[in-house]
């Protein structure tokens, strides 16, 4: 219907025109202007963070089975996908797969309370190692430094009993809380907390059997919930959240299980009693982001002291956490994750801290996950990008931002760090293209707004510059590693001369480039930026030179990089001209047009670019022998 009425508004324009005898363009539809992302003011932003902490808290009921229950699909996903693969339909799949996962916690957790019972019975019999342990202690302790501390602490708590008032104390009493009962509930009420765990573990695994059978159907729910005009952010954070997390989940529990396997055989072999026991705590503790493998060190640590007569057993029980943590650390976790979780180590103690205190141990298990779910759903929605900033392990800042902060600073030391660190994942010509250009043209856009001094932009040019040298040097006028796109072979011994258009920003970018020509072809001369236009161009003659290349970076220069186009091109019309408009995206095929105008035979938008349109420049201008180029000048 609007393209109906969009052929007869246009027929009637037309007929219009020919009354008049004028001939319009026919007008274009325009396109809705993309929806601005809606903020929450900051008067409400305070109020609905508090209120969303404390609905966390007084529902952890319900909400710790549903984020447990959430947890386990993301687990069970891929294992119900891998059974539908083998042609099983999905609700024989998922009833497999919950079967197991169910069987697997139950017959852990009667172990464990199996292996606690035993223990209780036979902490008795470690009794005469126990004294004799304490019994060294205090003879190491034994007129050192260990025995005076005790003795000063004794004596400050005999000084305060001395002044204490016997009047003031009272007797301590005694409270029992005879057990209740109900008449409408005839369990005892002490037995309500095991229902309740009871209950909440029911309500988990019936949320994880209707998951998993109705996954999809709760995807679109989701979708429509959102609106259809979030569509594509919505979906983007839904796959990559259901990615992210069953990655991390199933490398966290097959590294957790290997590290727990790895434990009980070792504790086993060494003669630790109950070590089934611990390498299945090793394996439920490490699931505690850092400080849980030393927390599953401590009981075998601790009964290892008891049971042994000796210290050589707790040592080397220390000793094999130790090593199998690092041999975690550092082989396995790169090897399964691949990917890291996307959280920093700081954002995740402090997480850690927060969902301990809503919902106890089992937040400081489920920490690490939804901080994880947290961050990826925070890049997709405007009004959460700050957590995105605050947790995530992405650099905070853009490379090129970074260095030109620290040369704002004057921390050459730190620049040149970020210099090294980029280095190592990236070429020369990347380093030039993506930091050093953006951060010439962020200087240029700050002097401009006079948010720079004088003083402040030159510690900006000074220490590029500097850098630039030490890079030079280090490379001993080296070409760059990367290669040109154009292949073929050029003549020797050919001049370039480099123009800055506006300023030490230009004559910095054309030394960048010096350096990613091949320097046994190419020679370039970047003359000064303080230079006048009548200078350059008369420099054109008395050089005799047949390439030249104009720097300007963005912002400004281009109407400098105009005038010199055209001067050159009326004075020297065989002179191949290429203009480099660096550092800038936006209107560039409008200065491409008007530099073209001027007189510019190519323009390029990147270093590399200019260098590639450089080659081919050198191949359509008239043959002439090098030799008597070279005795032109």
């Amino acid at each position: 219907m609007l393209s109906t009425l969009f052929k007869r508004r246009e027929i009637a324009r037309a007929d219009a025109s020919r009354e008049t005898g004028t001939l319009q363009a026919p007008a274009r539809l325009e396109a809705p202007p993309p929806q601005r992302a809606s903020h929450l003011p900051g008067w409400i932003f305070l109020p609905t963070l508090v209120l969303i902490v404390a609905i966390l808290y007084w529902a952890q009921e319900v909400l710790v089975p549903i984020a447990i229950a959430v947890l386990l699909t993301f687990i069970l996903a891929p294992v119900v996908g891998a059974l539908e693969r083998l042609h099983l339909r999905r609700i024989p799949s998922v009833a497999i797969a919950t079967v197991l996962s169910v069987s697997i916690l139950l017959g852990a957790s009667w172990i464990v309370a199996w292996q606690m019972s035993g223990l209780a019975n036979d902490l008795p019999r470690y009794r005469i190692n126990i004294l004799k342990k304490i019994d060294d202690l205090r003879a190491f302790k034994r007129g050192g430094a260990l025995e005076k501390v005790e003795q000063t602490v004794e004596d400050v708590k005999s000084e305060l009993k001395k002044t204490e008032d016997p009047s003031d104390q009272q007797p301590s009493q005694v409270v029992v809380a005879a057990e209740q009962e109900s008449a409408f509930w005839p369990i005892p009420l002490a037995t309500g907390p095991m229902l309740e765990r009871v209950a909440a573990a029911g309500l988990a695994i019936a949320l994880v059997i209707f998951m998993l059978t109705q996954k999809e159907d709760l995807r679109n729910r989701l979708i429509r919930i959102l609106g259809y005009g979030r569509l594509t952010v919505t979906t983007k954070a839904l796959e990559e959240a259901g990615r992210r997390i069953s990655r991390y989940l199933l490398a966290q529990a097959l590294i957790n299980s290997g590290f727990g396997l790895a434990v009980g055989v070792v504790l086993f072999l060494v003669g630790v009693p109950y070590a089934l026991l611990w390498g299945l705590m090793a394996t439920l503790l490490r699931f505690i982001p850092y400080v849980g493998p030393w927390l599953a060190a401590i009981m075998p640590t601790a009964l290892s002291l008891a049971y042994f007569p000796g210290w050589i057993t707790p040592l080397i029980v220390v000793g094999v956490f130790v090593l199998l943590e690092l041999t975690t650390n550092l082989l396995l976790e790169p090897l399964f994750y691949g990917e890291s979780a996307g959280v920093s180590e700081i954002a995740i103690l402090i997480m850690a801290a927060f969902w301990t205190w809503l919902w106890g141990p089992v937040g400081l298990i489920l920490a690490t996950p939804l901080t994880v779910c947290l961050v990826v759903f925070s890049k997709y929605v405007p009004e959460m990008t700050f957590i995105t900033v605050l947790l995530s392990d992405a650099p905070a800042l853009e490379p090129h931002v970074n260095y030109y902060q620290r040369m704002l600073a004057s921390d050459q030391d730190e620049g040149e760090d970020i210099v090294e660190g980029y280095l190592k994942d990236h070429s020369t010509a990347d380093l030039y293209d993506r930091v050093f250009v953006p951060a010439l043209s962020r200087a240029k856009h700050d002097r401009r707004h006079g948010q720079l001094t004088d003083r402040d932009e030159l510690a900006v040019y000074d220490g590029t510059r500097a850098i630039l040298e030490e890079l030079t040097e280090r490379r001993g006028e080296a070409p760059d590693t990367g290669k040109s796109s154009v292949t073929e072979n050029v003549s020797v011994d050919e001049v370039v001369l480099g123009f800055p258009a506006d300023g030490k920003a230009d004559e910095l970018a054309l030394l960048m480039f010096a350096q990613l020509l091949d320097q046994q072809r190419y020679k370039m001369d970047v003359v000064s930026a303080d230079m006048l236009a009548a200078e350059m161009v008369s420099l054109v003659g008395q050089n005799r030179s047949r390439l030249v290349c104009v720097g300007a970076i963005a912002p400004g220069g281009l109407a400098r990089a105009r005038y010199l186009c055209k001067r050159i091109r009326a004075r020297f019309p065989e002179v191949k001209i290429q203009v480099g408009r660096w550092g800038s995206s936006d209107n560039h095929d409008n200065a491409c047009t008007s530099l073209a105008a001027a007189g510019a035979d190519r323009v390029a938008g990147s270093l590399l670019e200019a260098r590639d349109q450089l080659v081919q420049l050198s191949h359509l201008e008239p043959a002439t022998a090098p030799a008597a180029r070279r005795a032109a000048r």
